[in-house]
């Protein structure tokens, strides 16, 4: 007798189709979401590194990356240097008075100063929320939706390793423009963007941009830097450079340390003023071997400065040598003095009457 067979329905082989059916669904419907993720927010290693595709937006609390804050400060201060070389250009600057200085020199603020600190605090400060931002304009806007791309340029990438540190030891100083008294008169080459940032009070970022050559120096204390010393200085006769409102105060006591052949150059701007005493690729950038600031100086002007200095060996002290700490008060009150691949600590020992002389006339 032949054995009985398994016989189906039209029905049964409907269901045991819809079956099929449902597990391929379920199986491709995974696949295709998984591809939609990859695409949507990239690859975890391409995230890792900084790559284009991963969504801006804050990033976690507690600790900081200094190699992104790098990267993210390089961005702030060339967004800030787009509103100030745009605002100039139109030539609507809409100045006015905001105080004066202890020498009783009036303090200017333009449209410049204002749209170049928005951009460059709420870039930072959207990017990282727990990190303390000072900088020299008041905040006064609503907040402004921009973010770090969280994209870290090649150069950063080859020379600088990731580094974290606590997000409560860190202080971020921004000046949106450097040498506003110069940017009114339209003496553009002194015109800075800056950026530094601190850790436990130490300088150990700085970026100097400079919006109307298109370069922009940065470094970080032992890690490394895009801008270098220059190959010679000179010690016994050295070119000084000083603010332009204090030339003469510096000039007399200067020749007499170093003899009547010392060249005194009046510069506006802190950043710019540093970037003098290295090698920098910019004709109208001049040339000097030690910068030296007799007054109250704010550290939004100086920070930057110094970490780029620190960070090439150089050295920024107060006029008797004393390291500049970034926390607590936004003032230095004891002068400056900064030089590199020079003997700083010779160069202090010959200038002790100097912050003494320059109270006396101011």
């Amino acid at each position: 007798m032949a054995p009985m067979g398994i016989r189906l329905s039209p029905l049964g082989v409907a269901v045991f189709c819809l079956l099929g059916l449902g597990v391929l669904y379920h199986l491709y419907s995974g696949f295709l979401a998984g591809r939609l993720a990859l695409f949507v927010l990239g690859d975890p290693a391409e995230r890792a590194g900084g790559g284009p595709d991963v969504p801006p937006g804050p990033l976690p609390e507690g600790t900081v990356d200094l190699r992104e804050l790098l990267a993210a400060s390089v961005l702030a201060a060339v967004k800030g240097g787009e509103e100030v070389k745009r605002v100039r250009e139109s030539n609507v600057l809409n100045e006015k008075a905001k105080g004066k200085t202890r020498e009783g020199a009036e303090e200017k603020m333009t449209s410049g100063d204002v749209l170049s600190n928005r951009k460059m605090f709420y870039l930072l400060k959207n990017t990282f929320p727990s990190v303390q931002i000072n900088t020299e304009e008041h905040v006064d806007a609503p907040d402004e939706i921009i973010f770090w791309d969280r994209s870290i340029p090649e150069d950063i990438k080859e020379k600088i390793q990731p580094k974290k540190v606590p997000a409560e030891s860190v202080t971020v100083w921004i000046d949106p423009l450097d040498a506003t008294h110069e940017y009114t008169e339209d003496l553009r080459q002194y015109v800075t963007t800056m950026v530094c940032v601190a850790v436990n009070g130490e300088p150990v970022i700085g970026v100097i941009h400079k919006p109307f050559s298109a370069y922009t120096a940065w470094a970080m204390v032992d890690g490394g830097s895009n801008v270098k010393a220059r190959s010679s200085y000179s010690e016994r006769t050295p070119r000084i450079i000083v603010s332009r409102s204090h030339a003469g105060k510096v000039e007399q006591i200067a020749r007499q340390t170093f003899g009547n052949k010392t060249v005194i150059i009046p510069a506006g701007g802190a950043g710019y003023k540093v970037l003098a005493l290295l090698d920098v690729p910019d004709k109208k950038q001049e040339k000097a071997d030690v910068y030296i600031h007799v007054t109250y100086i704010k550290k939004w002007d100086i920070c930057a400065g110094n970490a780029v200095l620190k960070a090439l060996g150089g050295h920024m002290t107060t006029l008797t040598g004393e390291e500049i700490s970034y926390t607590g008060s936004d003032g230095n009150e004891g002068g400056l003095l900064a030089s590199i691949n020079v003997d700083h600590q010779a160069l202090v020992d010959k200038l002790p009457d100097l912050e003494k002389a320059s109270h006396k006339q101011t």
